[in-house]
């Protein structure tokens, strides 16, 4: 296995971070690459009003997700629980008595690769792992890293890589953690990560999470789910206002209920459960059984006590998973919009994608029928409320007598 360690501090992590350790995947012909954030790095001082470690672990987990590699990008809590200040050396050590026969490179920054020589046991770290630099101008692959890459190799017999990246991202973790204290900056990180920043008040960044603009909305939805749900959630968004316009609806409430409406999508049985508890929610059997019909309610109850929305928009988020009798428009548009935005791909769904834009009764009917027919075929027990749903709205269409 060929393993590429890709440490620091990650104060925040940035695109520069996510372009490097992409580009160095395919350079170095990588099989997997670890995020490996240091607790108390050794070489400097972190602000002491900044980010717990594992408050950047999550920022370097959620940044990593982003790369949607699963499998070959990995983040490592290596150094975050061992005790003392986090030495290289004693991470490649650790890394090469779990995987004796892996090739380690060792990923770093200009500016880490010119001072290796001053680390502590840099004849360990040369040892045990190649070192590979990412110059990020163009001045940086200049005569200064020729000589100092000569000089590793003659020095501790290192092999050493510089690799020129094709596209940059010229930003410091430590410029940009004065750009967000300014209310600027968010350019340089993904969407995640600036949600988690936004929802957890990181770097002066301090907004009222009950009235964010709708930019500052989707991150912090994007930071609370996976980055492989962040497509399903935008083509809802656009689905559910171009809806809402054809209907006559609120766009602004259609547009927020779609960013809001899988943002505890990815809490586990017991996390959905306190949720439960905490806010009242009453459960039937069916849904004490089936996690996934649980993330409809708790989103709906955090959307409204954490970020404001109204009662309407908790209403279409709360009733999205399986629908109900008697639903109103928004409740009606957020249901089929979920349905059919475009990266679904199931039979039917262009049926469905046109009859939702002629009569949004019978789509979103249709939509129950198929739902149900989907969990009668799977062996799977049908929420009643989805059948109360379908009934009512053939009842009020005239289907039924």
């Amino acid at each position: 296995m060929k393993l590429g360690i890709y440490g620091g501090t990650f104060n925040p992590p940035h695109l520069g971070h996510l372009a490097a350790a992409r580009f160095a995947l395919d350079a170095l012909e990588l099989d997997e690459l670890w995020f490996v954030p240091a607790a108390t790095p050794p070489h400097k001082v972190l602000p002491a009003d900044g980010p717990t470690p594992e408050q950047r672990m999550a920022m370097v987990e959620l940044a990593a997700d982003g790369l949607l590699l699963p499998g070959r990008v990995k983040v490592s809590d290596l150094e975050l629980s061992r005790p003392g200040k986090s030495y290289t050396a004693d991470t490649l050590e650790q890394l090469h008595a779990r995987y004796p026969d892996a090739e380690l490179w060792f990923l770093m920054g200009t500016d880490m690769f010119l001072t290796l020589q001053n680390w502590r046991e840099p004849e360990v770290i040369t040892r045990l792992a190649g070192i590979c630099t990412f110059a990020r101008t163009q001045s940086d692959s200049g005569e200064m890293l020729s000589i100092q890459a000569e000089y590793l190799q003659k020095t501790f017999g290192a092999r050493t890589c510089v690799l020129q990246l094709p596209h940059i991202v010229d930003v410091s973790s430590t410029r940009l953690r004065e750009l967000l204290a300014k209310g600027e900056g968010r350019e340089y990180l993904s969407p995640a990560v600036y949600g988690h920043i936004i929802r957890n008040r990181l770097y002066g960044v301090d907004y009222d999470l009950r009235h964010l603009p709708d930019r500052e909305l989707r991150a912090c939805s994007y930071s609370m789910i996976r980055a492989k749900r962040i497509a399903h959630i935008q083509g809802t968004e656009q689905e559910a206002v171009q809806l809402a316009r054809r209907w006559g609806a609120d766009e602004e409430s259609a547009r927020r209920a779609a960013i809001l409406h899988d943002c505890t999508k990815y809490l586990d049985m017991d996390e959905q459960l306190q949720l439960c508890a905490k806010y009242g929610i009453v459960l039937d059997e069916l849904e004490q059984q089936a996690v996934k019909l649980l993330h409809s309610k708790t989103g709906a109850c955090v959307a409204r006590d954490v970020y404001g929305v109204s009662d309407a928009v908790y209403e279409a988020i709360f009733w999205h998973t399986t629908g109900k009798a008697d639903m109103t428009l928004l409740e009606k548009i957020l249901y089929i919009a979920d349905y059919m935005e475009p990266t679904r791909d199931f039979p039917g769904v262009e049926r469905l994608r046109e009859l939702a834009y002629q009569d949004l009764d019978a789509a979103v009917c249709l939509g129950c029928e198929m739902s149900i027919q989907e969990m009668k075929e799977r062996g799977l027990p049908v929420h009643p409320n989805t059948v109360k749903a379908r009934d009512w709205l053939r009842k009020s269409n005239g289907k039924e007598p």
